[in-house]
């Protein structure tokens, strides 16, 4: 189980998340960056499916200026096939423990099911994404006893279905009132709010137009109390608004990160570590006063 880090629980919890003992600083626009070890995620999937690979590559983010590594060990693409607890964990625990090892930066796991939150934990990971946002049996239990950060993810359906034929009124609304709810239910079951964390879920679930209104009304989830992550990175939007292939979204997603943090995200799950943290060092210094977390 994870334990109370005296000189990080000094600090104001809005502004750093205490990860397991490791500091993330979100007084300032943080970055996570993406470690897919699975066969068939969306994007890279296979290219870091050895061990080996896997934390090269996440060494390389974290030189290039990454706060956090989010290791996951299942695809949540439409279409992909469910993963057992063992073959999940078989997947990210040596990765998990090399890095705890190797980097001082925070690491997240990236899992829905509560063996596997544990084991990465016990494994050194300090913050839990979960996109089905605690709802699978007993995960809630485990992220109350494990004392680490939770990121609760908006997704209408699940994974293999998701894209089907997804509808909402007002998409930006019912993503708000759905994660109002599982803060409260986080709440209710003794997780503080200084440890929760909320994704609005572009592309879970969500059509183009949807995911645009979801952006332009983000400022509203603020509202909520709780830290604001989004992941745009190399989505399927960037490819159906511009006609782009996986491997061309990369400006178009630096651009999504800058207006998504524009829009009061503190932190952003990309793939492409480097142009993301230039891109937002540039926005701070001209913007300095976003360092304020209340601005």
């Amino acid at each position: 189980m994870a334990k109370p880090n005296s000189e990080l629980e000094t600090l104001n919890p809005k502004r750093v998340l205490d990860c397991n003992g490791r500091a993330l600083d979100i007084s300032r626009p943080a970055v996570m960056g993406i470690l897919n070890i699975t066969p068939d995620s969306f994007s890279d999937g296979g290219v870091f499916l050895s061990p080996e690979k896997a934390i090269a590559q996440a060494l390389r983010m974290a030189e290039e200026g990454a706060d956090i590594i989010d290791v996951g060990g299942e695809s949540t693409r439409p279409g992909a096939r469910p993963v057992s607890a063992q073959e999940e964990m078989d997947r990210v625990l040596p990765v998990v423990e090399a890095l705890h090892a190797r980097t001082p930066l925070p690491i997240s796991i990236d899992t829905s099911k509560p063996d596997v939150m544990r084991a990465a934990v016990a494994a050194g990971a300090g913050f839990i994404n979960d996109v089905l946002a605690l709802r699978t049996d007993g995960a809630l239990a485990a992220a109350t006893e494990l004392n680490v950060p939770v990121c609760l993810m908006h997704m209408q359906g699940e994974p293999r279905t998701m894209q089907n034929d997804p509808r909402y009124t007002d998409v930006v609304s019912e993503v708000r009132d759905f994660l109002k709810q599982r803060l409260e239910a986080c709440v209710n079951a003794g997780i503080p709010a200084s440890r929760l964390v909320v994704d609005p879920g572009f592309g879970f679930g969500k059509t183009l137009e949807h995911n645009i209104e979801l952006l332009r009304g983000l400022k509203k989830l603020q509202g909520l109390g709780a830290t604001v992550l989004v992941g745009l990175s190399r989505k399927s939007m960037i490819g159906k608004a511009l006609g782009l292939p996986v491997e061309q979204r990369l400006h178009a997603s630096v651009a999504l990160a800058v207006m998504a943090v524009q829009q009061g995200a503190r932190i952003v799950r990309v793939h492409d570590v480097g142009p993301t943290v230039e891109a937002l060092h540039m926005w701070s210094a001209i913007y300095p006063e976003s360092r304020d977390y209340n601005t």
